[in-house]
């Protein structure tokens, strides 16, 4: 019989050929999915928009887009190991799902407005110490979360208020809150139009010494 020395440690020459296919990035989905939905309910706070019936493509990006397409590329970053990712992307979807649940419910609910303050302040709070995090990141997505704090916070103030709706600050916190929905759409498009062209068309700015690798912005 005569011995094959062509591969003298075939295992081991097969592994090494192995390689991990590459993943996309799944933080442009999340930023898109988070951009519009936020967007949309922001132009309704400001009361810029009147329609009685406004809410319900809110409510289906909410349950859907900003929902759930955002918490499955939360799902996606704990898989590529980004932990600021995972937990912004996850959490966000969260909120519009909770968000689409609580609006279809609060009406037989009776005054709930407090406890909905409450509820936006908890986030507030949430989306602060993300700021945090996020100065690791890029200027684009640092952006996103400080706006974004001083959104949540501004319609908190709204919600604790008493009055007919929208109240002053839910409406200054409905400005604050396109802002953020602008400055996330862009975070989005210059992930991706800058990965489809393998170089730097729109620029998000490093805003630290060491970026949180999967979140690109």
């Amino acid at each position: 019989m005569t011995e094959d020395k062509s591969s003298p440690v075939p295992g081991e020459a097969r592994a090494a050929d192995v390689r991990p296919a590459p993943q996309a990035d799944p933080a442009p989905l999340g930023l898109a999915g988070f951009a519009l939905t936020t967007l949309l309910l922001s132009i309704i706070n400001t009361n810029l928009l009147k329609e009685t019936g406004a809410i319900v493509p809110v409510l289906g990006l909410a349950a859907f887009y900003g929902g759930i397409a955002q918490f499955v590329a939360g799902l996606f970053e704990f898989r590529r190991g980004n932990t600021f990712g995972a937990t912004a992307f996850a959490s966000y979807g969260a909120f519009w799902m909770s968000y689409w649940w609580i609006v279809t419910h609060v009406a037989m609910a009776g005054d709930v407005h407090n406890a909905i303050g409450l509820y936006l302040l908890g986030w507030g709070i949430f989306t602060a110490y993300m700021a945090v995090a996020a100065l690791r990141t890029t200027l684009a997505v640092l952006g996103v979360f400080v706006l974004l704090t001083i959104t949540y916070i501004l319609l908190a103030i709204g919600e604790f208020q008493t009055g007919a709706p929208p109240h002053v600050w839910t409406q200054v916190g409905g400005w604050f809150g396109i802002a953020t929905g602008l400055v996330a759409w862009y975070a989005s498009a210059a992930a991706v139009i800058n990965d489809s062209h393998a170089r730097t068309v729109l620029p998000t700015g490093p805003c630290g010494p060491k970026q949180t690798p999967a979140v690109r912005g």
